[in-house]
């Protein structure tokens, strides 16, 4: 299902999909309408923007964060202008199983938009690279992220967009044994506690950087 009050990219969005052999059950204007659609028919992926009428604000956000309280078995894949951060923070704080958060930018590059609308579907998280190169960036010395060597920083920024070991090991032309430790150097850097699944580490490192 598809959420987008610009009519002429929600019927981009539908052609798009359509020709990739996706069923779109439904494609609205707005996060009521969006809300009522899955209620009655609940999708495998809501695709939604985050400013909807009637305000321009969060409806959209506000949408995808109750989608997935009601029907946490439904993936949701946000698209923005901007990054907002707030935004981002209240779409990941149940966790970040079946959600992904992107530039509308990357609509355009349409394997990058594909392949994250999958990741979604699959279980996984799909975070936009540009999204995760402004919040892994920091500049101030308090900032653990300073005790990384470039390794592991390439590592951690990878992961966050939501890649799998193997995928980092062939981004990163390493080997998986070689990401493996990476990761966990990354983690006692960082303090943050080990957990089973790269979708829980991508959130515990969002979350960790948010902070």
């Amino acid at each position: 299902m598809l959420a987008e009050d610009s009519t002429l990219l929600r019927e981009g969005l539908v052609r798009l999909l359509v020709e990739e052999g996706h069923e779109v059950l439904a494609a609205v204007g707005t996060a009521e309408s969006l809300l009522s659609e899955v209620a009655a028919t609940p999708p495998d992926v809501v695709v939604t923007d985050i400013r909807m009428p009637p305000t321009h604000t969060d409806e959209g956000v506000r949408a995808a964060v109750e989608i997935r309280r009601r029907h946490p078995q439904v993936g949701v894949l946000v698209l923005s202008q901007y990054l907002e951060r707030t935004y981002a923070a209240q779409l990941l704080a149940d966790g970040a199983e079946r959600v992904g958060y992107l530039l509308k930018d990357r609509v355009a590059q349409v394997e990058e938009f594909l392949d994250a609308l999958e990741r979604v579907h699959a279980g996984g998280a799909a975070i936009d690279p540009e999204i995760v190169r402004r919040l892994v960036v920091r500049t101030t010395r308090t900032d653990p992220l300073a005790r990384l060597t470039p390794r592991e920083s390439s590592v951690l920024k990878a992961l966050a967009e939501g890649l799998t070991n193997a995928a980092i090991a062939r981004r990163l032309h390493l080997s998986v044994s070689s990401v493996e430790k990476s990761l966990q150097s990354v983690f006692d850097k960082l303090e943050l506690e080990q957990t089973t699944g790269y979708s829980r580490r991508v959130l515990a490192v969002l979350r960790h950087l948010e902070s």
